[in-house]
C-alpha cells in the first residue's frame, strides 16, 4: 500500500495526464480553491471539486493498487485520469495541509474502493487453473496459423510487385500519384492480415510530402520494406530469433514466453501515439537489479487512453516476461507485488558516441529498428543553427534531436532544466537522431518527464 507520508511530485502526477489539454486543465485545479472535504488514508485520496453544476464532483484515487493508480470521478469525462483526478493528486502532492491524512474514508469513496478491491482479489490469474472456456484445439490453431501465413505471403508478394513498379517508373512518380495509391495498398495489406506491412506502407505514402530530401528517404524505406518482405518469404532459412523478429514486424501475434524476471522497475517514460483507430502507449522501465531497460505496450480504442498508466519516476515491484525476437526489448507485465513507490535510483548513463554505437549494434539483430532506449550522462542541450543537439559536457561529440523532439514543448522544459549545465537524459536514439523523454538535474534525483 502506498504510504500517505510519501507523496509524489507534481511532475509524477502530470506524467499520468492522457494528453496536453488534460495536463493544463488538471494544473488549474491543483489549488485548494475548488476543493472541499479532501483527505487521504488507506492508500486513497479523495475530495469534492466544485464544478459548473449545483453538486460538486466526487473524485477518488486508489494509489494502493499494484497495477497502478485507479480513478473514479462523477464528472462526465471519458479521459482517465480526468482533470479533477489530476487536480486532486496535485493538491495532495503539494503537501500543504489541503489534503490532510484522515482515518475515515467518506462513504461514497469507501463504497467504490471496497467494491473495486474485492473485484481485484476475486480475479484468478490466467496461469492458474482452467480458463473456464474449455481446452483450445491445437490442430484448429495450427490450421488458422497456416491460413494466415498464406494470406501474409500473398500480401508480401503483391507488395514486392508494387515496389518494383515504383522503382521501374521512377521515384518522381510517387509524388505525382499522391497518397491514394499507397492507402489502397495499405488496405490490401490489412486484408492480408499483415498490419505491420500496412503501417509501413502508410508511412511510405507520407514521405513525398515530407520536405526536402524526400526521394532519398523514400528509397531507404522502400529498401527496408523489401528486406522485410524477402525475410518473410524466406523465413524458413532464418535463425529462430530473427524469424520471430520478422513475425513481430509484420504484426503477427506472439506470446511473451520469456521466464518471468522480478525486479524493482523504474518507470523511465510513458507516452502515447494515436491513429484513427488505435491509441498506443509506450512505457519504458529500467530494472534496479538487472540493469535492463524494457518496453511495455498497451492499447486503447480511438479517442480513449489505454488503461495501464504508471507515474514516471516511481518504481514498480513486478515480474516482466520478454517477447520472442532478436534484439527485442518488449515485455509483458506480469504479477505486481506492491503499488508504485518513489525510487531513488536512476539508470547509468553513457556518452553520445556510445549511444550511436549501441544503436548500430542493435541493427545487426533487427535491421528495421527505429531506435534503442539510451540514457545519456552529462549532456547539454545546445542550438545548432535552426536545429538542436545534445552535446557531451566532457567530449567533442553530440547527437542531433529528432524532428519530433524539436516540435514538443518538452524541448524547452529540458533547456530550462539544464540552464547550460549538464543533465542526465533518457530517450530513444535512432537513425533520425535522439528523442529525449525524461531528464534528471545533475544534483537531484527527481525525474522530469519531457513528453
Amino acid at each position: 500500500m502506498t504510504e500517505q507520508g510519501v507523496r509524489w511530485s507534481a511532475e509524477q502526477v502530470l506524467s499520468l495526464a492522457p494528453d496536453a489539454a488534460s495536463r493544463t486543465a488538471g494544473g488549474k485545479l491543483g489549488t485548494a480553491v475548488p476543493w472541499s472535504g479532501a483527505g487521504s488514508g488507506e492508500g486513497t485520496v479523495w475530495g469534492l471539486c466544485k464544478g459548473s453544476g449545483s453538486r460538486p464532483y466526487q473524485t477518488v484515487v486508489d494509489l494502493a493498487d499494484p497495477a497502478g493508480p485507479a480513478y473514479k470521478c462523477s464528472c462526465p469525462s471519458r479521459k482517465f485520469p480526468c482533470k479533477h483526478a489530476l487536480g486532486l493528486l496535485l493538491l495532495w502532492a503539494g503537501d500543504d495541509g489541503s489534503v490532510p491524512a484522515s482515518a475515515e474514508v467518506p462513504g461514497w469513496a469507501h463504497e467504490w474502493l471496497t467494491g473495486r478491491r474485492e473485484r481485484t482479489e476475486n480475479k484468478q490469474p490466467r496461469s492458474e487453473g482452467g480458463s473456464g472456456t474449455g481446452v483450445a484445439d491445437p490442430e484448429a490453431a495450427r490450421r488458422r496459423a497456416e491460413r494466415r501465413a498464406e494470406r501474409v505471403t500473398a500480401g508480401a508478394t503483391e507488395l514486392e510487385q508494387r515496389l518494383a513498379d515504383l522503382l521501374r517508373s521512377g521515384l518522381a512518380a510517387a509524388e505525382q500519384a499522391g497518397y491514394g495509391a499507397w492507402d489502397e495498398t495499405a488496405a490490401r495489406m490489412v486484408d492480408a492480415q499483415a498490419p505491420g506491412l500496412a503501417s509501413q506502407v502508410r508511412e511510405l505514402g507520407a514521405i513525398p510530402a515530407s520536405g526536402a530530401g524526400w526521394p532519398a528517404r523514400l528509397l531507404e524505406e522502400c529498401a527496408l520494406l523489401h528486406l522485410l518482405d524477402q525475410a518473410w518469404l524466406r523465413r524458413d532459412r532464418l535463425p529462430d530469433a530473427l524469424a520471430a523478429t520478422v513475425r513481430s514486424r509484420l504484426g503477427l501475434p506472439a506470446t511473451a514466453d520469456g521466464a518471468p524476471v522480478r525486479d524493482h522497475w523504474l518507470v523511465l517514460a510513458q507516452y502515447d501515439t494515436a491513429d484513427p483507430k488505435l491509441t498506443t502507449r509506450r512505457t519504458w522501465l529500467h530494472g534496479a537489479a538487472t540493469g535492463g531497460t524494457r518496453l511495455l505496450l498497451s492499447y486503447g480504442a480511438a479517442g480513449r487512453a489505454p488503461e495501464l498508466s504508471l507515474p514516471v519516476g516511481l518504481a514498480l515491484d513486478a515480474e516482466l516476461s520478454a517477447y520472442p525476437g532478436a534484439g527485442q526489448s518488449r515485455s509483458a507485465l506480469g504479477e505486481r507485488f506492491a503499488a508504485p513507490a518513489p525510487a531513488a535510483f536512476r539508470p547509468r548513463g553513457t556518452t553520445t558516441s556510445e549511444a550511436a554505437a549501441r544503436y548500430g549494434e542493435a541493427l545487426r539483430d533487427d535491421p528495421w529498428l527505429d531506435a534503442v532506449p539510451v540514457t545519456l550522462d552529462r549532456v547539454v542541450p545546445v542550438p545548432d543553427g535552426d536545429l538542436w543537439q545534445l552535446a557531451d559536457a566532457e567530449a567533442d561529440s553530440a547527437l542531433p534531436l529528432t524532428r519530433t523532439a524539436r516540435s514538443r514543448p518538452g524541448l524547452w522544459r529540458l533547456v530550462a532544466l539544464s540552464g547550460g549545465a549538464p543533465v542526465t537524459v533518457f530517450g530513444e536514439c535512432g537513425h533520425r537522431g535522439f528523442t529525449p523523454l525524461t531528464a534528471w538535474p545533475e544534483h537531484s534525483g527527481e525525474a522530469v518527464p519531457l513528453c
